[in-house]
């Protein structure tokens, strides 16, 4: 089966050279052996050229927030995909930056001999300038393959701004896509020329593969010019890890997801993919492929479009409440960074009638002020929004409940909304191992009224943005472990 066409569009206008070495897939987004229509569609053009493939999949040092727990993370995926690749009929080259801007050139010497380049079409973050800044420079086709979610990228013709009218049209049209599902394993029993061992010698010379045991070995960072404050999480990357988290969701816990995911003291009912799907260990396809297979579930089962969350999928309520958080929250933080690319991190994208609220109470007293090192290093009168910001420090996670608390304390307690933004997004992106995500900025942005809608009554600071406190939490929410697990 072919990639469909809607998910994949030209980045330049350059010609493919049938006289090249081999096909090159860029892997910056996607870094995963299976379930990638950008790696599909690259094993299927390498096919019908009758042309080696390689996979060159680059980190490098020079992005904001580069830090130990990111680059390990990425890394520690590598390694799997390094194991993955070792006996398939393909070349990988995986690649780790020593000092920032000594890999540039590298790219383009991979592109020269290339007969095309396909890469990742992702929304978010440094990739679209990066993709930008190299397009015409590539001197052959440079395909961008959007294998990002379940619905693809440009299907929608507008920014959806609340989750019903998202997911009744999402609803409308998914059976569609599901039907279209990439591959689990593209390079299975396919049969392309291999490169000559000695091909890339030069090239790889001055830009040696990266040593990944030795980059993961105790130290193997410190000679990387990236934050080493931020330290790896005990959370460890690749899609194996990935599908370990997968598994054990779907044999224990997600009976228990509709119910018990709010409570903090029980993080074992909440799925754990979140900074898998970020560095694109996990394809959104994968897991809800897995959902419904584990529900035995068939596209008869479904209901008519409503745009409500309980009762289209005609599957058990847990499942029906976790496929409503990868295909409906997950993907509507997508279409507003694709449509967006320049604006979706800015103040001025939220609601109307939020701005206008926070506005009108930006300059209301504040019960509490601190600063961003104070915010940072947990120093707030709070406990459990002091627990919260631990565990982000500790392990790269928020305990997704206490993140919207998280989010809505730091507005409560800052001279601007403004400025609260400006520091959640700073500790989010830093810390989070799903930072920098399309979806970790929805739940950024949510805190501030995008996505929602207004409520009353008015209440200071807050106006008619959604107001939530530690004490109620308290009341209704399972707390008394993770109090314990994080108070130091």
């Amino acid at each position: 089966m072919k990639t469909p066409a809607v998910r994949i569009r030209l980045a330049n206008s350059k010609g493919l050279n049938p006289d090249g070495e081999y096909v090159l897939y860029w892997m910056v987004a996607f870094r995963r052996p299976g379930w990638n229509f950008a790696l599909e569609h690259a094993v299927q053009q390498a096919s019908q050229l009758k042309k080696p493939l390689v996979i060159f999949e680059p980190l490098r040092a020079r992005y904001r927030w580069a830090n130990d727990r990111m680059h390990r993370f990425i890394i520690e995926g590598m390694r799997d995909n390094q194991k993955a690749f070792a006996d398939r009929p393909v070349t990988y080259y995986p690649y780790v930056e020593p000092t920032p801007g000594k890999g540039t050139p590298l790219f383009h010497k991979l592109a020269e001999r290339a007969c095309t380049v396909i890469t990742d079409d992702y929304p978010s973050f440094f990739l679209p300038t990066l993709i930008k800044t190299v397009a015409d420079r590539t001197p052959v086709s440079l395909e961008l393959v959007d294998s990002n979610g379940v619905m693809p990228l440009s299907v929608a013709e507008r920014t959806f701004t609340v989750a019903h009218s998202y997911r009744r049209w999402m609803q409308k049209t998914i059976v569609d896509h599901l039907a279209h599902m990439p591959s689990p394993n593209p390079l299975l029993r396919k049969q392309l020329p291999k490169l000559e061992p000695d091909a890339l010698s030069k090239i790889q010379k001055r830009w040696p593969p990266a040593d990944i045991p030795k980059l993961l070995a105790s130290g193997g960072l410190q000679s990387i010019p990236i934050d080493h404050s931020v330290a790896p999480s005990k959370i460890a990357g690749g899609f194996r890890n990935a599908n370990k988290h997968l598994h054990r969701f779907l044999k224990k816990s997600i009976a228990g997801y509709a119910d018990n995911r709010n409570h903090p003291d029980q993080p074992e009912t909440s799925s754990g993919l979140s900074p898998y799907f970020h560095f694109g260990h996990i394809s959104a396809h994968q897991v809800v492929a897995d959902v419904l297979d584990a529900e035995d579930w068939n596209p008869s089962k479904l209901s008519e479009a409503n745009g409500k969350n309980r009762g289209f999928w005609g599957t058990s309520e847990a499942a029906e409440a976790y496929l409503d958080q990868v295909v409906t929250w997950r993907e509507m933080g997508f279409n507003m960074t694709h449509r967006h690319p320049d604006t979706y991190d800015q103040y001025e994208t939220l609601p109307n009638w939020a701005l206008k609220t926070l506005d009108e109470h930006a300059d209301d007293p504040r019960p509490y002020l601190y600063t961003l090192e104070e915010f940072e290093t947990a120093q707030t009168h709070d406990e459990l929004w002091n627990a919260a910001q631990r565990q982000l420090r500790q392990e790269g996670i928020i305990h997704n409940y206490l993140r919207m608390l998280w989010g809505k304390k730091i507005l409560h307690w800052t001279q601007h909304p403004r400025e609260a933004l400006a520091i959640m997004v700073e500790l989010n992106n830093k810390y989070a191992l799903d930072g920098r995500d399309p979806n970790s900025y929805s739940g950024i942005f949510w805190t501030l009224g995008r996505y929602d809608r207004a409520w009353g009554p008015k209440r200071p600071i807050f106006g008619s943005v959604r107001y939530m406190t530690s004490d109620s939490a308290r009341k209704k929410l399972k707390l008394d472990r993770y109090l314990e697990w994080y108070k130091k």
